[in-house]
């Protein structure tokens, strides 16, 4: 270590802003109960119009934000037509506002809200406890393998945004299927093949070996929100007459990227999540930052992702953007078929 280093270290006391990484477990884990307890409620809705009882409470729509295939067509059509889809509004209120945080803030959508990459964070510290640390693809896999969330991404955007007309998608819309697409999801789930249930180990054990193996790989909804957080102003900025080279930036990223050999983090890997962040002992050496290095404090930017996510939200309910247009007597009639309806 250079004289310069450990003078830095002398002269500027740590600084481990761990209060960062309390907030966002507070966030990400608030976000996925949010999420299991619409679970339960949806699965208590369907087991009631099964049962032919009257549903106690309305359908839950936080499960809504697992549709973002769905929630991409109406995008389209909302785009061309005016229509903002009635059908599960909320889908495509979560999709907007995941594409309006990567534009404004990095993928905050990913690293603050996502309950999948909640869990996949949980899965990979839980197998570096298991085994003593994570395991890192030869760069020989690791580049090939990332490219295939941008396949599947690629191939959604050529289905969706150039192939379907808005005319095709306002008839999908308006399926049976849609109608009911959170409760096959459910089903899906709650149902599972002997392939499904394979698939899914597969990936479990994946993710306990290598650092959020399902975002790093395979997610389009991530690839998507990536090169949209190019545009982001927001970066991940390190001053370099400040940095004692500690390598813990570089070592606590969940997305693996050298923070530490760069003044400007660019990649569309990084998840604004903070953790470099909050992990960095040496004041003012690395920081968020609008181009011209004009410094944002992290938790401006928390406040941010919690407005422009939860505000959302809240606008779509105060405008009638939210609640499903699906009667209760549509749902009694498509239910009984729920199993057997197939995607048009």
């Amino acid at each position: 270590m250079s004289s310069c280093n450990r003078q830095d270290r002398e002269i500027r006391p740590s600084r481990e802003r761990s209060h960062l990484r309390v907030i966002r477990y507070l966030v990400q884990w608030s976000v996925v109960l949010t999420v299991i307890s619409g679970g339960m409620g949806l699965h208590r809705f369907l087991e009631s119009l099964e049962a032919a009882r009257e549903p106690l409470f309305e359908k839950p729509l936080s499960v809504e934000g697992f549709m973002p295939i769905g929630a991409l067509m109406a995008l389209k059509l909302w785009i061309a037509e005016g229509i903002f889809d009635p059908v599960h509004p909320a889908a495509l209120v979560i999709f907007i506002c995941a594409l309006v945080l990567s534009l404004l803030l990095k993928k905050g959508f990913c690293g603050w809200i996502c309950p999948v990459g909640t869990v996949s964070e949980l899965t990979y510290k839980a197998g570096r406890r298991v085994f003593g640390r994570n395991f890192s693809l030869p760069r020989y896999v690791d580049y090939p393998l990332r490219s295939v969330k941008y396949v599947l991404m690629a191939f959604f955007l050529y289905i969706i945004v150039l192939k379907m007309s808005p005319q095709s998608i306002r008839a999908f819309l308006f399926t049976p299927y849609w109608m009911v697409a959170d409760l096959k999801l459910l089903v899906f789930f709650t149902e599972m093949s002997a392939v499904t249930l394979a698939v899914l180990a597969v990936l479990f054990i994946s993710s306990l070996l290598v650092r959020n193996f399902w975002c790093r790989y395979l997610c389009p909804y991530g690839a998507l929100l990536g090169l949209l957080s190019l545009m982001s102003p927001v970066k991940v900025t390190r001053y370099p007459p400040r940095c004692i080279h500690c390598h813990r930036c570089t070592k606590n990223c969940p997305a693996m990227l050298p923070v530490e050999d760069r003044e400007r983090l660019y990649s569309p890997e990084c998840t604004g999540c903070l953790t470099c962040i909050s992990r960095c002992p040496a004041e003012g050496a690395l920081d968020l930052a609008l181009p011209g290095r004009r410094w944002i404090s992290p938790l401006v930017h928390i406040l941010l992702v919690i407005t422009i996510f939860w505000g959302g939200i809240t606008v779509a309910k105060a405008t009638g953007h939210w609640k499903s247009g699906v009667g209760l007597e549509d749902y009694k009639k498509i239910v009984p078929h729920l199993r057997e309806l197939e995607h048009p």
